[in-house]
């Protein structure tokens, strides 16, 4: 048993860098559109609504791995418009597609989150900081996006919890993420524990993610400790709980 860890423990290890490389690299970019997409979200103007809104439900209602098909396999159909746009060398690669695929499946979730925090944000402060003559600008800077952001922190670290997971299915298109690599080990020994130290590998870096993200919530939230001569601090306002694998 030993013998058989120590030589598929490599490959597991190469394969859980390589997962938690898609899912940070994914989500970190997603989460950067996500702001400017669910501004758009929650304008009036059709123009800059509906195709945000289209967007969304498309991301949102079909499966990721049909998402990461239409991608890997549906790009080779464009191949001569594609090698003429100079992009073919990107969507030949299985590592890109899945990264792009990751990054449009968690723009569509976090885009969502954000508009519900943006418009969940007390409407008094807002009038507060109209009334004072704050310009729109300074009011998303200062006021909006800091309580948006308080409020979709909790969210936000379920939809990172859920792309670490669901990015499991980048080894269809022969990725070697953890997931690959225990196909890979398991096709060369036939032993099924195989993917049980790949399911523990999983449990250890979500489990790992949960206590940091549960730490920043709690930073985040700092301000909203009260403390009692007599009894221990208590939190004031409390949230819902903070993503759980």
């Amino acid at each position: 048993m030993l013998e058989f860890i120590e030589k598929i423990a490599p490959m597991l290890l190469s394969g859980a860098w390589l997962t938690i490389k898609i899912t940070v690299i994914s989500v970190v970019i997603a989460a950067l559109l996500a702001l400017p997409a669910s501004i758009f979200r929650i304008q009036k103007s059709r123009l800059y609504r509906t195709p945000v809104q289209v967007f969304i439900s498309f991301f949102r209602g079909t499966p990721l791995i049909a998402q990461l098909f239409l991608v890997y396999y549906g790009s080779g159909q464009f191949r001569p418009f594609l090698m003429e746009m100079g992009l073919w060398q990107f969507f030949r690669d299985p590592m890109n597609c899945a990264l792009l695929t990751f990054t449009l499946n968690s723009l569509a979730y976090q885009t969502e989150i954000m508009r519900g925090a943006i418009q969940s944000v007390d409407a008094g402060e807002i009038e507060a900081a109209k009334s004072m003559g704050m310009k729109n600008s300074l009011l998303y800077r200062h006021i909006v996006l800091p309580l948006a952001y308080r409020i979709s922190f909790p969210a936000l670290g379920n939809e990172c919890i859920l792309m670490l997971k669901g990015g499991a299915v980048a080894s269809v298109i022969t990725v070697m993420d953890l997931m690959g690599q225990t196909r890979r080990a398991f096709s060369q020994s036939f032993d099924i524990t195989t993917y049980f130290y790949a399911a523990a590998m999983y449990l250890v870096i979500t489990t790992s993610f949960v206590i940091a993200w549960r730490f920043a919530e709690r930073y985040l939230y700092r301000h909203q400790v009260q403390r009692s001569p007599n009894k221990p601090s208590v939190q004031i306002n409390n949230r819902s709980k903070t993503a759980t694998t």
